[in-house]
């Protein structure tokens, strides 16, 4: 379905929230939203698949619909176990009833619960595409703790955020870039002027050196960039030390 959730004038624009309105038009939304958002998920699929062997568990957490934990069965034939979890109902209901691969499950539960952090015990891969902006900036790193205590000794977390860039005219820059290309993708001024205010308290977005001093302070060995467009970026972040 089409993305039209903020194609009508509303007098009062709540905060965003993963609903099932949001649900049932999300695979559009995030297309039409995140640049390279069609580059990210397949390679994080192939990434997470080229880190696990048989009998591992890879954790999608945040995995809304499910793309990600679809991506990653898709590039492994492997006997593995794909855990997708998510606090929105509409998002895992979706997930589940798109699901055919019996190595995948999903379940909803919130980020920093104790579930969440039984589910990713021993975790060989962890992802999170798009999710900590969402958490409240006092938890991130508390939650980055747990992640990384759950990994497995040769664990390796999969990071994409929005990043702001500590110059704020090339931040500027590139967020009405972001912007005028969103128009590009058919959305109104009106569309992207109510998403961007519906986004202001719940999406709080890091500088890079933010994220990568927050990643070496909780443990992690290494931190690689492997992409960027604009303001937003994905990471590898190595538990012990670089895979070859």
């Amino acid at each position: 379905m089409r993305d039209q959730v903020y194609s009508k004038a509303q007098s009062h624009i709540v905060d965003f929230a993963f609903s099932e309105e949001v649900a049932e038009v999300f695979p559009d939304m995030i297309r039409r939203s995140v640049p390279g958002y069609e580059t990210v998920i397949p390679m994080t699929g192939l990434i997470a698949a080229r880190h696990v062997k048989a009998g591992d568990k890879i954790i999608d957490l945040g995995c809304s619909l499910g793309a990600t934990s679809q991506a990653i069965a898709g590039q492994t034939t492997k006997a593995v176990s794909i855990i997708g979890v998510d606090n929105s109902v509409p998002m895992i209901e979706g997930a589940i009833a798109a699901n055919t691969d019996p190595r995948i499950s999903f379940f909803e539960a919130d980020t920093l619960s104790e579930h969440t952090l039984e589910l990713a015990q021993g975790a060989q891969v962890i992802v999170m595409n798009f999710v900590l902006q969402f958490c409240e900036p006092t938890s991130r790193k508390s939650l980055l703790q747990a992640l990384y205590a759950a990994l497995a000794p040769e664990g390796l977390l999969i990071l994409s955020e929005k990043i702001r860039d500590p110059a704020e005219s090339k931040h500027s820059y590139f967020d009405e870039t972001h912007l005028a290309w969103k128009r590009a993708n058919g959305y109104s001024d009106l569309e992207v002027s109510q998403k961007r205010t519906s986004l202001e308290n719940v999406m709080q977005v890091d500088l890079e050196q933010e994220h990568l001093e927050r990643l070496t302070n909780v443990g992690f060995a290494s931190t690689d960039q492997w992409y960027k467009c604009m303001n937003w970026a994905s990471y590898l972040a190595w538990k012990t030390s670089r895979t070859p």
